[in-house]
C-alpha cells in the first residue's frame, strides 16, 4: 500500500501521519521561536549574574554607574537576572502546552517540563556560591548579595516551575488527529484504517475541523478497534454518556400508575 499523504485542516501544509497511533491534532503553531527565546532570555540572565558578581565584588567597574553602591549595582543586575528568567520560563512552558513531550519516561518529562527550574538554579546558585568564597567582598556584601540571590532564586524557582504540565498522551486523549477524505462522510482517528486504503490523500485536524467539513460521525472500524485496543481518547468516549434514547419507554403499568395517582391528587385538592 503507497503512503498516504496527509495535509493538515489548519495550515494546508503536509504533516506526518499518526501511523497507526491515535496523536495529538495539529495546533497550527509554531514552538521553535518560543523555545529560542526563552534560552535567549536565559543567556541574558547568565551575563547579568555575571556581571552582578563582577560590579559586587568591585572587579568591573562600569562607568555611568559609579555614582551607585557596587553592593546596589550587584542587587540591580539580579534582579534583572531574575526577570529574565521567569519570562524565559513563562516561554518554555507555553511551548510545552502547545507542543508537549511523551510522559513515557518521568524523569526525561519532569526535566524538559521545568527547564526554566533548572536554568533559574544556574542564574543564582553559582553566584551565591563564589561570592561566599570570594576573598576579597566583605561581611556586608557577602550577607546582604547573598540573601538576595537567595530570594530571587526563590521566587524564580516557583514563577518557573509548572505545576499543570500537559504530555502528549493527555492533549491526544483531549484534542485527538482525526483524519477525513475527500469525498467520505466518516472521519477516521487511524490513518491506517482498512477503509482508507484506496485514499491517496488525507486531511488531518480536529474533530470540530471534521464536523465542519461534514463529517460528523466517526468510522465503525476505527471505533471498533479503539475499543479492542483500549486507546480511546476522552473527547471520543462515549461509555460514561447518558443514554437517552430510550429514556421515555416507560413500561406501560408505569404510565397507568403515575396517571392514577395525578387523578387522585386533584381529587383530593377539590375536596
Amino acid at each position: 500500500m503507497a503512503e498516504k499523504k496527509i495535509v493538515s485542516a489548519t495550515t494546508g501544509k503536509e504533516v506526518k501521519g499518526g501511523n497507526g497511533k491515535i496523536t495529538a491534532a495539529p495546533s497550527g503553531k509554531s514552538t521553535v521561536g518560543l523555545r529560542v527565546c526563552a534560552v535567549i532570555l536565559w543567556v541574558c540572565a547568565l551575563v547579568c549574574e555575571f556581571f552582578a558578581l563582577r560590579v559586587m565584588t568591585e572587579m568591573t567597574i562600569i562607568p555611568f554607574l559609579s555614582s551607585i553602591e557596587p553592593l546596589y549595582q550587584g542587587i540591580g543586575f539580579l534582579v534583572l537576572d531574575l526577570i529574565l528568567v521567569i519570562i524565559g520560563a513563562q516561554l518554555w512552558k507555553k511551548a510545552n502546552h502547545i507542543n508537549p513531550m511523551s510522559e513515557k519516561n518521568k524523569a526525561l518529562f519532569w526535566l524538559w517540563n521545568n527547564m526554566g527550574v533548572i536554568a533559574c538554579a544556574i542564574c543564582f546558585l553559582p553566584f551565591i556560591i563564589l561570592l561566599l568564597t570570594n576573598k576579597d567582598a566583605d561581611k556586608k556584601t557577602k550577607t546582604v548579595g547573598t540573601i538576595a540571590a537567595a530570594v530571587a532564586l526563590l521566587i524564580g524557582g516557583v514563577a518557573s516551575y509548572d505545576f499543570n504540565p500537559v504530555s502528549a498522551e493527555q492533549l491526544a486523549s483531549e484534542n485527538p488527529q482525526v483524519y477525513w477524505t475527500a469525498h467520505g462522510k466518516k472521519f477516521h482517528t487511524f490513518d491506517d484504517c482498512t477503509t482508507l486504503n484506496r485514499s491517496e490523500e488525507l486531511t488531518a485536524g480536529t474533530v470540530a475541523q471534521a464536523e465542519e467539513a461534514g463529517r460528523e460521525s466517526l468510522c465503525k472500524v476505527c471505533q471498533k478497534r479503539m475499543e479492542t485496543e483500549g486507546t480511546t481518547p476522552a473527547a471520543l468516549d462515549t461509555t460514561n454518556a447518558v443514554d437517552t434514547t430510550n429514556v421515555l419507554e416507560l413500561p406501560q403499568e408505569a404510565v397507568d400508575a403515575a396517571e392514577n395517582a395525578l387523578e387522585n391528587l386533584g381529587e383530593a385538592v377539590n375536596q
